[in-house]
């Protein structure tokens, strides 16, 4: 269980398990890392899938 939530940077929506998001994020300067989902949540800034096609 995470205590993270992601949410939109657009539009505050909570992201939902297993949705097609848009993460904005500086690619990382260590190698091997493996904790994918706490770097997400620390580091990236999601936009849901109904903002993403709005920017297309």
């Amino acid at each position: 269980m995470s205590l993270i939530k992601p949410v939109c940077m657009k539009c505050q929506k909570e992201i939902k398990a297993d949705e097609k998001v848009l993460v904005q994020l500086k690619y990382p300067k260590r190698k091997g890392f493996t904790e994918i989902k706490a770097y997400l949540n620390l580091e990236g800034k999601f936009i849901c899938s109904e903002c993403t096609k709005e920017i297309k």
